[in-house]
């Protein structure tokens, strides 16, 4: 698994190792229940600190991307857990603030269409036509 984290981005190091991961899951590189790499191998191998790696897939399991086996470790939950209805709102929320910004400088509602049909191939079971 190939992940890189930039310490010089602004953006804490746990949230890009989060939207790194959920990104693995979402183009299916990590499928559901494959086990993820235990919290002292990827602070090893990404060289960053072991609680760093906890708080992300403690966050990650908070919002049902993944889940925990104790004594066995963190696996990918099925993509239907990922439905937290909280998380739902709030994406809906971010989705709708995005598109009027889209839509007020000037970017044409079938350019948006489009990028939609390009990028929903992407989602496993997301957007059907």
């Amino acid at each position: 698994m190939m992940i890189e984290l930039d310490v010089q981005s602004g953006k804490p190091v746990y949230e890009q190792l989060m939207d790194k991961l959920k990104e693995l899951m979402i183009n299916e590189v990590l499928q559901e229940h494959n086990q993820l790499p235990s919290i002292r191998i990827l602070a090893q191998e990404l060289t960053i600190n072991p609680n760093t790696i906890q708080k992300a897939y403690k966050q990650l399991e908070s919002d049902g991307f993944i889940y925990t086996l104790p004594g066995k470790g963190n696996f990918v939950a099925p993509p239907k857990s990922f439905k937290n209805s909280l998380k739902e709102e709030e994406i809906r929320n971010e989705l709708s603030k995005v598109l009027a910004e889209a839509l007020y400088i000037g970017i044409d509602k079938h350019e948006i269409y489009r990028i939609i049909k390009e990028i929903s191939p992407l989602a496993k079971g997301g957007i059907h036509d």
